[in-house]
């Protein structure tokens, strides 16, 4: 049978047309279909000739190869979702929760209806550059980078796609904000109007301060993990609050995904103390509704556990009008973490008792600190060289 007067061989491996709207097709076999018997036929669109014959080239050159992979008609929302179910075992569920909440919120709305095998560079960058201008943060942009690369690099596993189209991907840089310690004055100032105020937080805002404990770990504390014998504090888990609407709070391991023992002041022990008498009296006035069932050393007048953003507004009201308002509740882990160094601590005791992965990541964090202890000790070191010489 005769060729048509628009279809031409492209070397040997199908044939190309011109299409009816301008656009042009080529067609191959991509092999047997193993129940019928029948060549499995199948096709590439373009808006030339040239680009549907480099295409048709690449193509035959991959099933030669033996790395030739079919078309996947799967639209990526699809598969982000058998993606978010199937393959995040062994995930905690804040994790999984916090990989479905970007997915949902970001990258499926602007590329979900795109075909998996149809995604490229240029749309996964355009979108990461939309992301980096809607004042996300770089660290926010890297983690929902993160999932896409790591969604789509399972799709290649399974043989849905041939390369992964986000893995030359740029993304902003990110740029270090910085830590803002509290100094001794505004220390002074704070804990001076806790009093003053009888503030609800004081107790919480207090160990926080002179523990260096992060602001879910505090919230999330029991009472079984606080021994007042050895004089100690267990840090096992933190309460958090998962991303996805009314899916509430949840008890997961510290975000090390370990856990740490500190050895507080003899001072802090004394504000537990006093946390535990107050607690006492509140849950005799609360009789029957008095409820805390995970027995936590800081909750509300009826025993629930306390809100991360309530306990942060509250921690910003007074700030503010203390002087100091771009204070963070973070900033008071920064505030032990400078003080304690300050003060003699060795880097290797802090990195303990922050829960940091190594020591160099504390020296990192707190760089500025260092430089006070080297001056210190240079001082240190030429008192010691007058003592013992005349140099």
């Amino acid at each position: 049978m005769a060729r048509t007067k628009n279809c031409r061989s492209a070397s040997g491996s199908g044939n190309i047309r011109k299409r009816p709207n301008g656009t042009w097709e080529g067609r191959y076999t991509a092999g047997t279909d193993e129940r019928t018997g029948k060549s499995i036929r199948r096709s590439v669109y373009g808006k030339t000739q040239k680009e549907v014959r480099e295409r048709l080239r690449q193509i035959t050159n991959d099933i030669d190869t033996g790395s030739y992979v079919a078309p996947c008609s799967m639209k990526y929302s699809e598969w982000i979702d058998i993606w978010l179910s199937e393959y995040l075992t062994g995930r905690s569920p804040l994790t999984i929760s916090q990989y479905k909440s970007y997915a949902h919120n970001h990258i499926v709305p602007v590329l979900g209806n795109h075909r998996l095998d149809e995604l490229s560079l240029a749309q996964i960058q355009k979108f990461i550059n939309s992301l980096a201008q809607e004042s996300l943060s770089a660290k926010t942009v890297k983690n929902i980078y993160g999932i896409m690369h790591r969604c789509l690099q399972q799709a290649v596993t399974l043989g849905y796609l041939r390369h992964n189209p986000s893995e030359h991907c740029s993304l902003p840089r990110s740029l270090d904000p910085g830590i803002t310690p509290l100094e001794t004055p505004e220390i002074m100032l704070l804990i001076r109007r806790l009093q003053e105020l009888n503030h609800p937080d004081a107790n919480l805002i207090l160990v926080t301060l002179f523990t260096g404990m992060r602001q879910s770990e505090v919230i999330g504390l029991s009472w079984p993990d606080v021994d007042f014998r050895k004089g100690i504090i267990f840090v096992r888990r933190q309460l958090v609050k998962l991303p996805e609407k009314g899916q509430g709070y949840i008890f997961s391991s510290p975000k090390s995904k370990k856990s740490r023992i500190i050895k507080p002041a003899p001072t802090v022990m004394r504000i537990l103390d006093r946390q535990r008498e107050q607690q006492k009296h509140w849950a005799q006035t609360a009789g029957s509704a008095w409820d805390n069932p995970d027995n936590l050393v800081f909750t509300n007048e009826v025993g629930r556990h306390l809100a991360h953003v309530t306990v942060y507004k509250r921690f910003k009201d007074i700030v503010r009008e203390l002087g100091f308002p771009e204070c963070r509740f973070h900033d008071l882990r920064h505030t032990f973490a400078t003080v304690s160094l300050e003060n003699g601590d060795s880097i290797k005791t802090v990195q303990a008792n922050l829960g940091h992965a190594t020591a160099s990541f504390t020296m990192a964090k707190y760089a500025h600190v260092s430089e006070v202890m080297r001056m210190e000790s240079s001082v240190q070191m030429d008192r010691f060289i007058h003592n013992v010489s005349d140099l």
